[in-house]
């Protein structure tokens, strides 16, 4: 998998990818779901959820734990045909437990896309860590 298909979904993807880590640093919870399709199917570390509420819910209990969030992603890879992509995303996190201490996450994502009315949203996201560096984190 490398990077195909037409430029301009290539960028509208980005600009989804974008968009879901702004809200992640702003801890918008409805800027967030508007990434996602409907029927959507969200993989966190194992635990599996579809749908967008339920999506939705997990990602507010998991932000619950944090004062703050700093998430930057990168495409690395993406395959667009027709109105689907597949595609591959690096993430970068910092981390500020509300109990304490700092956590600093390097993880991948495999994702797969839907373009539906002109627009593309996540029809899958599936992330696992790749590099967890906890300081003086509090459990």
């Amino acid at each position: 998998m490398a990077f195909s298909g037409p430029v301009e979904d290539q960028l509208a993807i980005r600009g989804l990818i974008e968009a879901y880590a702004d809200a992640v640093f702003r801890f918008d919870a409805d800027a967030w779901a508007e990434t996602w399709a409907e029927d959507a199917v969200w993989d966190l570390m194992g635990t599996r959820v579809e749908g967008r509420p339920a999506i939705v819910a997990l990602w507010r209990q998991a932000m619950s734990a944090f004062d703050a969030v700093a998430f930057t992603a990168m495409p690395g890879a993406l395959t667009i045909t027709g109105d689907r992509a597949q595609g591959r995303c690096y993430t970068t996190e910092t981390l500020k437990p509300k109990a304490g201490g700092l956590r600093r996450v390097n993880g991948a994502y495999e994702d797969s896309f839907i373009k539906r009315d002109g627009r593309w949203l996540f029809a899958s996201r599936a992330f696992r860590i790749v590099i967890d560096d906890a300081q003086d984190v509090k459990q």
